[in-house]
């Protein structure tokens, strides 16, 4: 069973059709990278699975429940974790108090006096180990509006982490990024697909982030799934070629990879 589906999933503001009917299934252990044109509906699409934006039709399915009719914060318990473009973090909070309130948050953070003290310091200990993966740990202690753009994208992170999510949502996680800073989140990306145990969809406008992290390319242009297959056959299609680079592809291009239909690419 895929883990995150989508069915037929649309979105209009007035006339326009800003995501036209996608029909997608992603399954545990792989990278999907969502790609496209500037205006193709990236983004919107991932507000409508994580529920910024209530969808005109169609569903979301997560591990077999239809979360369709549920809010963000229902969503995210279900267990679906994302990334904004811009850091979503408590800015006058320490880096360890924000991954520890996510770590309290996942773990109920009720009961007695007692209970609440013993698990302050379990969930202490739990934020620092979190910390040490993204290599934040010497920062621990500082503000978490202190960070550098990069270090606030790897808080980000662990505090995704921290809520131990079955679907990572990343919304183009370099942008705005140094070139020293965006090896340092990529690797933290790809070290969460090495687990295999997770389902990763990702924004991402750079091709060579793409290649060098997604198992299987979803190509949307003008709100409409128009590719969806392994990187390669996906990024030589001519439907890409034109739609996502804005040429006319080489008349010996590979055949367009067709979109996987209802039960998505395997």
């Amino acid at each position: 069973m895929p883990v995150l589906e989508t069915h037929d999933l649309t979105v209009r503001f007035g006339g326009h059709v800003a995501v036209d009917g996608v029909t997608a299934s992603f399954e545990a252990g792989t990278l999907t990278a969502i790609v496209g044109p500037n205006g193709a509906g990236k983004t919107t699409y991932f507000n409508l699975i994580s529920g910024q934006i209530r969808a005109s039709a169609g569903r979301v399915v997560l591990n077999g429940r239809d979360l369709s009719g549920a809010g963000t914060a229902a969503r995210a318990r279900a267990g679906l974790g994302r990334a904004f473009q811009l850091t979503n973090l408590f800015p006058n909070l320490s880096v360890r108090e924000n991954v520890r309130l996510a770590v309290q948050a996942h773990a109920g953070g009720g009961g007695s006096m007692l209970s609440l003290a013993s698990g302050h310091r379990d969930w202490i200990a739990k934020a620092d180990r979190i910390l040490a993966e993204v290599h934040l740990e010497a920062a621990a202690g500082q503000p978490a509006a202190a960070l550098s753009h990069g270090d606030k994208r790897k808080l980000e992170v662990a505090i995704m982490m921290a809520l131990e999510p079955m679907v990572y949502m990343f919304d183009e996680p370099t942008a705005g990024m140094s070139v020293d800073e965006v090896p340092v989140v990529l690797d933290l990306i790809r070290r969460l697909k090495e687990r295999r145990d997770k389902t990763i969809l990702l924004v991402e406008h750079k091709m060579d982030v793409v290649r060098s992290l997604a198992d299987r390319i979803v190509v949307l242009h003008q709100g409409r799934l128009v590719a969806d297959g392994e990187p390669g056959a996906v990024i030589a299609s001519p439907i890409v070629q034109e739609a996502y680079l804005g040429v006319a592809a080489p008349a010996a291009a590979a055949t367009p990879a067709a979109p996987a239909g209802r039960e998505g690419a395997r």
